[in-house]
């Protein structure tokens, strides 16, 4: 972000002396928060297993005096919404938490928090170093899955408005802060929220950005190859078709698509500058029945980006069109045409817009803790910031710590980043809901 369109005019002045006792507050507790971190991290809130940390969330909310608000998603309330995608596991236990400040009489800015407590699996856990489920402080990094991803800042966000408290500051504006579940497979959780009637000026979700401000994000198509097969004795192979095999055909094929889609993205205002920024990944393979049997079946679950702006039904339609074009020239497949079945997000890309005045806010913030400019950053993943900002009209974007590892073996978040985006955070709620002696 450059100078000029950083306007302080957008940014509340704070009382003498609270930036001091905001950041004062923030090193006081920040040991408390740590532990409330680790603690939050060892639950392993794999997809379906969220429940004990919407338990626990709920409960350091009303510890706090906020109104919570608890409840259990239904997915036929969401999907003739924009954004929906399918949920094919148990989604009975889906819940959402939400917690909101309301001062005694409203007169600053709104604001949305919001974490996600859902984490990825954990793959082979003798590949891990440390036991996954057992964060561990060493050498100024908190290791264990969802620890980055994102609990450490779902928490930052709650001690920050501890901070303000701490330091007699009461904001003047609404504020909900909100846990939701299925951010990493379709972002159900997000939209509940916004389903139930959830709205404020502007959206801040602390994600880990390693410290910049996410400008714009890529959108996410998931989608399962289902292919058949002829099945032979393995001993007559010749004379069947392995669907196994076959699957590989149509993978290369979409890896055609892939590089096809990175080269449009080369003309992109924001992505051009990103290095094969749209990834296709088929990330599960299941198929066949007996080791000694050409399979007769196999379903591939694959993960592609897209640009902003692209919509999901044209690429939708691309991909189609790249499975039927690949299996015309498959001996088997030709005359058994593979299914492509839609699971999962199905989510456009998005950019930050309409956010100049909250981007203004966090800009100071963050100038006041970290004593430089803040970057921008283009994310090549997916964030819930897209449904309030694409369909809501809800200026929405991601802020966050340092981490490593994300999705991958040994997950960590580096502390000390995580102090100053709480501190960032704290000062931007500050400066953006406005604050009064508590």
């Amino acid at each position: 972000m450059s100078a000029d369109q950083v306007s302080q005019s957008n940014v509340i002045p704070l009382p003498a002396g609270a930036r001091e006792r905001i950041e004062a507050a923030v090193d006081a507790a920040f040991e408390q928060q740590i532990a409330t971190t680790i603690a939050f991290a060892a639950i392993p809130s794999t997809r379906s297993q969220e429940g004990p940390c919407q338990d626990m969330m709920a409960r350091l909310l009303r510890e706090r005096g906020y109104e919570v608000d608890d409840w259990i998603i239904n997915q036929d309330d969401l999907k003739a919404l924009p954004g929906y995608g399918p949920v094919e596991t148990d989604f009975s236990r889906a819940r959402t938490v939400v917690g909101t400040y309301r001062p005694a009489q409203e007169t600053g800015r709104s604001l949305i928090l919001q974490g996600h407590c859902d984490v990825v699996p954990t793959g082979p856990l003798d590949m891990w170093q440390r036991p996954p489920f057992r964060p561990v402080v060493e050498d100024g990094w908190l290791y264990g899955r969802g620890a980055g991803d994102m609990k450490s800042g779902t928490i930052a966000a709650l001690y920050a408005l501890d901070a303000l408290k701490a330091a007699g500051l009461a904001p003047k504006g609404r504020i909900h802060l909100q846990s939701v579940i299925e951010e990493e497979s379709t972002g159900l959780g997000a939209l509940s929220t916004l389903h139930r009637g959830y709205r404020a000026d502007a959206c801040l979700i602390p994600e880990p950005t390693n410290g910049k401000l996410m400008r714009a994000q890529v959108g996410v198509i998931w989608f399962r190859l289902k292919v058949r097969g002829l099945p032979v004795h393995v001993s007559q192979a010749g004379t069947g078709s392995n669907a196994i095999k076959a699957a590989y055909h149509l993978i290369q094929a979409i890896e055609g698509l892939e590089a096809e889609w990175n080269e449009r993205a080369k003309s992109h205002h924001f992505f051009k500058t990103v290095n094969h920024p749209l990834n296709f990944n088929p990330g599960i393979i299941k198929g066949g029945d007996w080791a000694s049997s050409v399979p007769a079946w196999c379903d591939v679950d694959c993960r592609i980006g897209i640009l902003p702006g692209w919509t999901i039904a044209e690429c939708q339609a691309e991909i189609v069109a790249c499975v039927e074009k690949a299996a015309k020239t498959h001996p088997f497949l030709a005359d058994n045409m593979p299914e492509v079945v839609w699971s999962g997000f199905l989510s456009p890309g998005y950019e930050v817009s309409a956010a100049q005045e909250s981007e203004t806010v966090l800009a100071a913030a963050y100038e006041a803790v970290f004593g430089g400019p803040l970057e921008d950053a283009y994310f090549t993943g997916l964030t819930d910031t897209r449904f309030y900002g694409l369909d809501y009209d809800v200026p929405a974007f991601c802020f966050g710590a340092r981490m490593e590892n994300a999705h991958g073996f040994n997950e960590r978040v580096e502390l000390e980043s995580v102090k100053k985006v709480t501190k960032t955070l704290a000062l931007f709620i500050a400066g953006w809901c406005g604050v009064e002696p508590a």
